[in-house]
């Protein structure tokens, strides 16, 4: 299987999120991008596509910064996916041919025990339960 480097980045910084979740500040892009590696210009993007895709809020100026728009436990990897990279989750599959109708009705079926696998995983699930892992940003 093959995900997107989008949808990687996108699950990486909403699991910093998480752990900032009941701070007093919100936190920032650049403390985001450091913490997870990921390019502050690529973030950008990627905050804005998960902002308007209701999984995160922000607020401007020097108190502000990103946080999640709810519980971690509430926002699936299929959320994530559906919002970043939808395409990941389209199945385009022909039916032509003797056994086409076979062969896509196979994919389909495969295509939703993928789906229900994204939705039964959830940030919360990126969030380390050992506390020798734990850090804070």
């Amino acid at each position: 299987m093959k995900i997107s480097l989008k949808v990687e980045y996108a699950c990486r910084v909403l699991g910093q999120l998480a752990r900032a979740t009941g701070r007093p500040r919100l936190a920032h892009i650049e403390t985001l991008a450091k913490a997870e590696a990921v390019p502050a210009n690529y973030l950008v993007q990627i905050l804005n596509e998960l902002r308007n895709g209701g999984l995160i809020v922000s607020r401007r100026g020097k108190q502000g910064g990103y946080a999640l728009a709810r519980p971690a436990a509430e926002i699936s990897i299929y959320d994530i996916v559906r919002v970043v990279d939808s395409e990941m989750l389209e199945v385009p599959v022909s039916t032509a041919g003797q056994s086409g109708a076979r062969v896509a009705s196979a994919w389909r079926d495969v295509g939703a025990a993928f789906e229900s696998a994204l939705k039964a995983r959830t940030v919360e699930n990126f969030l380390s339960r050992d506390a020798a892992e734990m850090w804070h940003i």
